[in-house]
């Protein structure tokens, strides 16, 4: 690697973990040459600081004082410069006047020739005495980088120049001041919400959920419209905090190019930005948009800019005339304008698009097929199948006892078929996440950690199924026990993952329906099973006759509970029934994702 790219990588590498806290305690080395705060933002424009001096002319070894004063303010950093050389690295040195609100700080070669905070404390006034050096050049100009708060700040703040007797008019030298401290573009306010004519003819639109009214608070909408070498961008939706887009060559957050709208204490900031894996974005320090404009109106954020197609090759940046993924995200962010990672699974678009070529007006998913697939399969499974086997096994036996399925008993054949296809849909579903994920996930909680229980409790299941003793030998009734305290134990814990899985962002299900639903469904199935109880009970008692205080039983067990086939049918069917209305729901859910 070259130097410069070195430096360069050096400079995003110390900026990416300055800007977690910033620097509270006025330790800033790092910002020595650019004096500009690795806090993830863009500097303001108009200062409200100001920088004084008590002498316009000086010689090698004076004391100048230097006044920095303004509205409060939490960070400053001094410097002072050759002034027809603004990029030169500092020159003289500083002396104290309150060690409590500054410290010396050295910068290059040059000992205590910086001066900045000692705290976030608030201040207003600073006072510091300037030696000037034997080598000093003929002008001076002192600079000042004054942060209000940690998005609010101003980098090299002009202040006056001094010159050395008998030196040329420093006046000149005003305007390259002015152009080194203008990095930013002009903001405007937006007079009126976005629209969608146009998308799919002359635009290139996502809007969630499809079809959309941007006008409409529950509408991410978000456009694309070339024009000539620029494209015009547009991106609305109902957030507090922050929306972003960004453009990636996979479906993964990294290595991706965003672009946030941030609400600032009622201020939006517009900002582009590199994503680095699943770490906080790293916010340009010069943004290369022109034409910005927010709205913030009744908790919608709507921002628009302008960006060329494609960007120098100094800038960090992708090209807009070629295909990406495209992501859509909200989330939340602090009053300093901080922004926090999005509470729910971004918009992802299904394949990659040109935004620059054919207009095309799409929609996009918020929970990948894989994940959806993996929930309808273990709703399928756990809801459904696995719930009817065990009806069918616990209350049916003698019903279908003396009827025949492929050499079999019907109900022990309709009760394996309904287990196997529970194995199978879960096995199915179980390595789904694995394939998606590419490997263990992080960030779900205990909903992997109770899957595999479930998933190896599924497998040992019909393994000891297959060693089952005859009916009538010593050991069946610890078998009995043991295959419905495994089979108990991993519905109870299928529910209770399901529960969990609901809410995690991959699934995005509509909240608080999705929890309402599976307390439905299992109220629905305990209901159904208390029901079918109290009618066996009911049989039983039906057929005691008490007589001479003697018990005499006139019919078997087995008899008695025949002749409840009939409603037993009957609550079968409605419960089936019940369970498919649970499961068009599920999916009627899933599908709006």
């Amino acid at each position: 690697m070259e130097l410069p790219s070195l430096a360069f990588a050096v400079w995003i590498f110390v900026c990416f973990y300055a800007s977690v806290d910033g620097y509270p305690s006025g330790k800033v080395r790092q910002a020595c040459t650019s004096m500009i705060p690795c806090h993830g933002s863009s500097p303001q424009l108009s200062p409200e600081h100001t920088i004084t001096v008590n002498a316009t002319e000086f010689n090698p070894g004076d004391n100048i004082e230097v006044h920095l004063f303004g509205p409060d303010f939490e960070g400053f950093f001094v410097q002072a410069r050759d002034a027809e050389y603004l990029d030169s690295p500092a020159v003289g040195s500083f002396m104290l006047v309150d060690r409590r609100l500054s410290q010396l700080l050295t910068c290059g070669h040059t000992k205590n020739s910086a001066v900045s905070h000692t705290s976030k404390a608030k201040k207003r006034y600073i006072k510091v005495y300037w030696v000037a050096p034997g080598d000093a050049p003929k002008h001076v100009q002192f600079l000042a980088t004054v942060v209000k708060k940690y998005k609010t700040f101003w980098v090299k703040i002009p202040g006056p120049i001094i010159s050395q007797p008998n030196a040329l008019s420093p006046t000149t030298l005003s305007h390259a001041t002015s152009e080194a401290i203008l990095t930013s573009h002009p903001v405007s306010h937006l007079s009126k919400p976005f629209n969608a004519s146009g998308c799919g003819s002359t635009k290139f639109c996502i809007r969630n959920p499809s079809n959309c009214d941007p006008e409409s608070a529950s509408c991410f909408f978000l456009s694309f419209h070339r024009e000539k070498s620029s494209v015009f961008i547009e991106m609305s939706g109902q957030s507090e905090g922050y929306i972003a887009f960004a453009l990636s060559h996979d479906q993964w957050m990294g290595g991706d190019d965003a672009y946030l709208c941030i609400n600032e204490d009622h201020r939006v900031h517009v900002s582009t930005a590199y994503l680095k894996g699943r770490s906080p974005p790293v916010l340009d320090i010069e943004n290369a948009l022109e034409d910005v404009s927010w709205r913030l109106v009744d908790g919608v954020l709507q921002c628009s800019f302008r960006r060329n197609v494609r960007l120098p090759a100094d800038k960090r940046g992708f090209d807009l005339d070629a295909s990406y993924y495209i992501f859509l995200a909200d989330g939340e962010a602090s009053e300093g304008g901080q922004i926090y990672k999005h509470h729910r699974q971004p918009l992802i678009t299904n394949g990659i698009y040109n935004v620059t070529g054919l207009p095309q007006d799409i929609g996009g998913s918020r929970s990948p097929r894989l994940i959806k697939a993996h929930g309808v399969l273990m709703f399928v499974a756990w809801i459904t199948t696995v719930n009817i086997g065990v009806i069918v096994a616990r209350f049916f036996k003698p019903v279908w006892s003396h009827t025949f399925l492929f050499g079999k008993e019907m109900w022990f054949q309709v009760h394996r078929m309904l287990m196997l296809t529970t194995v199978v849909l879960t096995s199915i579903s179980f390595v789904l996440p694995f394939i998606y994920r590419g490997g263990w996930s992080q960030q779900a909680g205990f909903h992997p950690y109770l899957g595999c229980t479930v998933m190896a409790l599924a497998i040992f299941q019909p393994l000891m199924a297959g060693f089952r003793p005859s009916r009538h030998a010593p050991r069946r009734q610890l078998f009995n026990w043991f295959h419905w305290s495994t089979g108990t134990t991993a519905r109870i814990l299928a529910v209770v993952t399901m529960f969990l899985g609901m809410d995690l962002p991959a699934l995005d299900l509509p909240d608080p329906w999705d929890t309402y639903t599976m307390i439905g469904f299992v109220a629905w199935h305990v209901g159904t099973d208390v029901l079918l109880e109290i009618h066996s009970y009911c049989l039983v008692r039906k057929v005691e006759v008490i007589e001479d205080d003697r018990v005499q039983i006139l019919q078997s067990l087995t008899s008695a509970e025949a002749e409840g086939r009939l409603f037993k049918q009957i609550v079968l069917t409605i419960y089936v029934c019940g369970n498919a209305v649970f499961l068009i729901a599920f999916l009627a859910a899933v599908n709006q994702m």
